[in-house]
């Protein structure tokens, strides 16, 4: 029976069975002495998973030894290196406790020995360690803390990550193609991640380019939680604008603090009229692209390439139609915890993608959490003809968090004019509790006229029209207001979002204002939403407020939900649009999505118009495949996709539909089918492989494999692993497996015909156990290799309490190899 203790770790007691109930042949009983303890395991060393107070620590080598003279009795051995790993305070124990671990006799120290009501329970069928200690005795330790020496660098490996797609269109007679073809290449070795990333884009009107975004070696450095990068990334745009650089980079990780110490990308949403290309670009590159079906869309899973800068988000439609919009791209509040310390040094060359200047580049920012109310922080940047100096403060006060800081700059221009300026910028964030109200981020930023950003004067320094100012109307700015909230309303009220920005300029009249606002509720099973946005129409030169109604109702067939979608849209220039569409999914793991919409569009001096159009999108075990296709009244679209990754190393070649920046490749020889509950549809491939992606970095990471859908005749020893790895690792997560043969179901019986007795030992030719006898005879045999064998079958120490079993098994066929084999067998003294 199963007891547990207080701190949560479970030991099996010992227990006796009355062996008068089972009697074999002749009423002799039957030895089961051996099962009156649980599973305990052979004196030796282990590869183990450490548990301390219900919490994964890591993994490392432990020993353990027979105590005594029972052999029953084996226990984990300790001393004061682990100890110490495990968290506990030598300061704290008892002083007898203390003269044992300087003792060098005490070769294997119990630790209910050295700790009072402490215990240690190693499971051999996991693996792991049960340690459960008394909290008084323990460092303090902040909730998801893994020490550093758990951290994993992984193995090396070369990695490629993709993601290609092409877009056609033809309308009133003229066609244009666009191909797109996206990479994240790279190689690691121990610590080192060697990364480029870039793009290629082929156009039937603007011909190819090949766009190389980042190309940079990069490590972590755990003893002050640092990363080191050299080559071409990104400045921290936590109090600067984030640019381009090319040369090194020393900066603060917040991530190798524990979870509870970390914290932003934005999300983007939208609405497309047909099937559309959606780019999304920061500081001139191209961060993410996709396509998307009619209707409302949301991007979520951006893959951050500095913490400030916005992101500009153009909408392709299939009638070449480009609508582009702002989604404000800022750090929070720059609040840190007492006596935490973030900085980031910077040396090295501007980088700009509409630019070719290589002037110098110098940075340096630093924070500091001096009170629970007060954070400083400050910065400095210096390039050719260019300063810039910040300094601020974050109070975090129960009306929120508030952030003030001044920049003061000054530029020489080329016509060697010196514009100085200042800029004062106010920040604000707060969850108001009672409201439910989450303002993410309302700031407000005011710019003297000569004042000029790095990126501004860079580009009045460099001779060519080409600027993102020109592309979104840009010029001198004087103030800005940005603001991010989502609010949540009483249950069954539903939420609403806000997100936008106004900005004026000195040297122009007007102003620029963009927004993206919904409200969304569900009544039942029937969800709706309403959502505005004003957004720049790129082809015609103007700005377009629009306002959306959304709709969503299931449809239920069999074991598959179908969604209909109605969408109602009108804008500012009178055009309005319907868009009625059907989706769902097929398959055990839903990995084939489809969808079908029909549209009709009407407006004030333009004639009406319908389409017609599909998508489909298939994650395979290797690959994410997607198609769309549409047609109108004046215009026809299709294009495809093809989306993945590729890890090579030591073991072979791995295949993803899906991969992120830290990886884990699963190992489970024979366990093809088994189901990797870390990632969804995620399967053991034919080799005995699969790539777990987007494990998050100096965190413990839980991968299990669900023996469902394993074949028969192999089983996991254990199905749950942790790792811990450092940032774009690639980790080895080997399962040990047994069998990979044959599935055996025997029915053995005695010369006379009565079965074998139960609870018989069962031995192979090399005397190794290989199962019990189980109720009339039968004996299961996993893994079995060979047509035919010989066991011995043993239940007591007379030579009569023995008999020799051999069997010769039938020819497997393809449908039997999920399947178990049933036979009989004499077992004969």
């Amino acid at each position: 029976m199963a007891a547990e203790t207080p701190g949560g770790t479970t030991y099996v007691a010992e227990v006796e069975f009355n062996d008068q109930f089972l009697q074999q042949p002749g009423g002799t009983p039957i030895d089961v002495s051996r099962f009156q303890k649980g599973n305990p395991a052979i004196p030796g060393e282990y590869s183990a998973d450490l548990f301390v107070n219900t919490a994964w620590l890591g993994r490392r080598r432990i020993t353990l030894r027979q105590i005594g003279d029972n052999h029953n009795n084996v226990q984990p051995c300790f001393d004061a290196d682990l100890l110490q790993q495990i968290g506990v305070d030598l300061q704290k124990l008892s002083a007898e406790a203390s003269q044992k671990l300087e003792e060098p006799s005490h070769a294997c120290l119990v630790l209910a020995s050295l700790i009072p009501d402490a215990t240690a329970v190693f499971d051999n069928g996991e693996q792991r360690l049960d340690i459960s200690v008394p909290q008084i005795v323990m460092r303090h330790a902040a909730r998801g803390y893994v020490d550093p020496k758990y951290w994993s660098d992984g193995i090396p490996a070369a990695l490629l990550q993709y993601n290609a797609n092409v877009y056609r269109s033809e309308s009133l007679g003229r066609s244009n193609t666009q191909s797109f073809m996206g990479v994240i290449a790279g190689l690691n070795y121990g610590p080192w991640r060697l990364r480029h990333n870039g793009n290629f884009t082929h156009s039937s009107v603007n011909g190819s380019h090949y766009q190389s975004t980042q190309t940079y070696l990069q490590r972590s450095l755990a003893s002050i939680k640092s990363r080191l990068t050299l080559g071409e990334a990104f400045t921290d745009g936590s109090m600067f604008d984030s640019v381009g650089f090319r040369g090194i980079q020393l900066a603060s990780d917040e991530r190798m603090f524990p979870e509870s110490q970390r914290g932003y990308a934005p999300t983007i949403h939208g609405v497309a009229n047909s099937n559309a290309l959606v780019q999304v670009r920061q500081n001139g590159n191209i961060i993410y692209t996709t396509n998307v079906a009619p209707g409302a869309f949301e991007i979520n899973d951006l893959y951050p390439t500095g913490y400030g800068g916005d992101l500009d988000v153009s909408v392709t439609e299939a009638d070449g139609r480009v609508q582009s919009f702002k989604v404000p791209y800022a750090a929070a509040v720059n609040a840190l915890r007492p006596g935490v310390t973030q900085y980031s040094l910077t040396v090295g060359q501007y980088r700009n993608a509409y630019l070719s200047s290589n002037a110098g580049l110098a940075q340096g920012t630093i924070k500091h959490g001096f009170t629970n109310l007060l954070t400083g922080y400050g910065g400095l940047t210096i390039a050719k003809h260019y300063y810039s100096a910040l300094l601020g403060a974050a109070f975090n006060t129960d009306f929120g968090a508030l952030g003030f800081d001044i920049t003061h700059a000054s530029a020489t221009l080329p016509d060697q004019k010196v514009s100085t300026g200042r800029s004062i910028k106010l920040s604000y964030s707060k969850l108001i509790a009672p409201t439910d109200t989450n303002i993410t981020l309302a700031a407000y930023r005011y710019s003297s006229k000569g004042f000029l950003s790095l990126q501004d004067a860079m580009q009045r320094q460099e001779p060519t029209d080409i600027s993102i100012h020109n592309m979104m109307r840009g010029g001198i700015q004087r103030g800005q207001f940005q603001a991010v909230l989502n609010q949540s309303l009483r249950p069954g009220w539903g939420s609403f979002y806000l997100s936008g920005s106004t900005v004026d300029y000195w040297n122009r009249s007007g102003r620029d204002t963009q927004f993206q606002a919904g409200y969304n509720n569900s009544f039942r099973s029937i969800g709706y939403g309403l959502s505005a946005g004003r957004q720049f129409d790129a082809l015609r030169g103007r700005w377009d407020n629009r306002i959306t109604l959304n709709i969503s109702v299931p449809l239920s067939f069999g074991a598959h939900t179908v969604y209909s979608s109605t969408s109602l849209q009108h804008d500012s220039n009178g055009n309005s649009q319907i868009q009625q569409s059907i989706s769902g999914s097929l398959g055990v793991d839903h990995a084939l999505n489809y969808g079908l919409n029909i549209g009709h569009s009407s407006g004030d001096g333009v004639k009406s118009s319908n389409t017609v159009g599909g998508n489909l999108s298939y994650l395979s075990p290797y690959a994410t495949l997607t198609a769309n296709a549409s047609k109108g009244t004046d215009y026809t679209q299709y294009g495809a996709g093809l989306a993945g990754g590729v890890v090579a190393y030591g073991g072979g070649v791995v295949l993803t539909p899906l991969m992120g920046e830290t990886i884990g490749i699963v190992e489970a020889e024979g366990a093809s089918g088994a189901r990797v509950t870390a990632g969804s549809g995620l399967r053991v491939d034919r080799f005995g492989h699969a790539l777990v992606s987007g494990l998050t970095p100096f965190s413990s990471n839980e991968v299990e494999l669900d023996p469902k859908g394993l074949p028969m005749s192999v089983e996991l020893k254990s199905t749950t692993q942790r790792v811990a790895p450092t940032a774009g690792a690639v980790v080895k997560l080997k399962f040990e497996t047994e069998g990979g043969g044959r599935a055996v179901l025997l029915r053995a019986s005695l010369s006379d015909g009565k079965p074998v007795p139960f609870g018989a030992q069962v031995l192979d030719a090399d005397a190794q156990n290989v199962g019990t006898v189980a109720q009339a005879g039968r004996i299961v045999l996993r893994g079995v290799r060979s047509d035919t064998a010989t066991l011995q079958v043993k239940w007591g120490e007379a030579a009569a309490e023995n008999c020799s079993l051999s069997y010769a098994l039938p020819e497997e066929s393809k449908q039997d190899k999920q399947l178990w084999t049933n036979m009989e067998a004499v077992c004969r003294n």
